[in-house]
């Protein structure tokens, strides 16, 4: 018998890596309280077995030789409802985790003290809300600043300028479009983001200064602008997420 949504105090979430090699191996366990007006959150997050590696093996892949974190702290309530929206709508497994294969295992908590601890099948579902309350943390921290895309087209006498800016700590997209501001829809605008990571960026063609000529470009948070169809590549000749990106950020 699981809990009700109104019932629900508490929810911990644990995730194990399973047997991915370092320095990608980690387990992280979210611990949160449903509080009147905010979420009272605990984060631990641990890279495990990088002594098997060099610091330069580490660095190469990207990571920061401590990417370990903790926090103790308040969340916005903005994060509530999608989290219990998950617990209650979750189906769930009568068996434990496979230790090979890891994943998310749940514990909920509710206004009676009951406990019930859980392995839920929407197993990527889980894992994907949690990294963006991890998201929301690292901003609420301060650790990491909202992602900010940027979107320019530039035509004989127009200039279409986007800047798309994602606030994980409070769970809200904006965009400014030639200087006006406008709130998006969250998951819509999440489902643009995905894409927007999907193809292969030629760092060789990309420029670091604002474009001035014509054609239309794209800078994904670092600074470098890429130009459409001189530099952006569909990985999967089977999905055309290049358009995908360009037609929904025409549509904004």
């Amino acid at each position: 018998m699981h809990l009700k949504s109104e019932d629900l105090t508490r929810i911990e979430i644990d995730f194990d890596s399973g047997s991915i090699p370092p320095p990608f191996s980690h387990l992280f366990k979210l611990k949160i309280s449903f509080e009147k007006n905010f979420l009272n959150t605990q984060l631990d997050l641990e890279y495990t077995h990088r002594e098997e590696l060099t610091d330069e093996e580490i660095l190469d892949e990207g990571f920061p030789l401590d990417g370990n974190f903790n926090y103790v702290g308040e969340l916005h309530h903005a994060w509530e409802k999608p989290l219990k929206s998950l617990y209650i709508n979750s189906k769930w497994a009568n068996k434990k985790l496979d230790e090979e294969e890891g994943g998310v295992k749940v514990l909920a908590k509710d206004l009676h003290g009951k406990i019930t601890r859980t392995v839920p099948l929407n197993q990527e579902e889980w894992q994907y809300t949690a990294q963006e309350i991890i998201q929301a943390i690292y901003e609420t921290s301060k650790k990491e600043a909202p992602l900010i895309i940027n979107f320019l087209k530039i035509d004989h006498d127009n200039v279409l300028e986007i800047s798309l800016t994602m606030k994980f700590s409070i769970r809200k997209a904006l965009a400014t479009i030639n200087g006006q501001e406008k709130d998006l829809n969250w998951e819509k605008t999440k489902e643009l983001l995905s894409y927007v990571f999907l193809p292969d960026y030629d760092y060789d063609k990309a420029r670091e200064g604002k474009p001035s000529k014509r054609g239309i470009y794209i800078d994904c948070g670092d600074g470098f602008w890429h130009e459409f169809g001189k530099g952006i590549y569909n990985i999967d000749s089977s999905y055309d997420a290049v358009s995908k990106i360009r037609e929904g950020f025409l549509k904004l």
